[in-house]
């Protein structure tokens, strides 16, 4: 026993609870995993940029020549017939495109009324330059798909550049 007047004596220092070994490699794994985890969201978040990245070169409107765009907009109005595709390539006054329209309707009604498909393809695009007006000229060709009929007319497209090169009118030249 102790003197009432002394100071109080620390209670004999006794082991705690003894920690498991399996309880501190736990909660290493789960770290680890962590990490990994968080690394693995990192780099797909990262890939995904570089895929968005790449996919948007890829399907960029190439307007800074106007044979390209020329092309384009010859494979959107005969081969695909999108009007909305086609937008992406004609000036924004409002293209004149009139002639070229019954060129393709005629088409169009061939296909529906002998029931046969109609190929459009057209040679080389030749730019040219007249009086400050830039001109794509070259020469269409219609064929029946079994190749028993052809046939090529000469158009030229007037283009503007207008943040990029785009088709503001098209005549079928004689």
């Amino acid at each position: 026993m102790q003197p009432p007047n002394s100071p109080p004596q620390p209670a004999p220092s006794q082991p705690g609870p003894a920690r498991p070994q399996g309880k501190s490699r736990n909660r290493r794994l789960r770290l680890f995993l962590a990490m990994g985890a968080g690394i693995l969201a990192l780099l797909c978040l990262g890939g995904v940029g570089v895929f968005i990245s790449f996919y948007d070169e890829a399907t960029k409107i190439e307007r800074s020549k106007p044979d390209a765009v020329a092309d384009q907009f010859l494979r959107a109005y005969l081969v695909n017939r999108d009007d909305k595709e086609v937008s992406l390539f004609t000036c924004k006054a409002g293209p004149e495109l009139s002639e070229l329209n019954a060129f393709r309707t005629d088409i169009e009604s061939r296909e529906d009324r002998f029931t046969i498909a109609i190929r459009v393809d057209w040679t080389s695009l030749k730019i040219t330059n007249e009086g400050g007006s830039t001109m794509v000229t070259t020469d269409v060709r219609r064929m029946i798909a079994d190749g028993s009929e052809r046939t090529t007319d000469t158009w030229q497209l007037a283009m503007v550049d207008e943040d990029g090169w785009r088709v503001c009118g098209a005549t079928q030249l004689p």
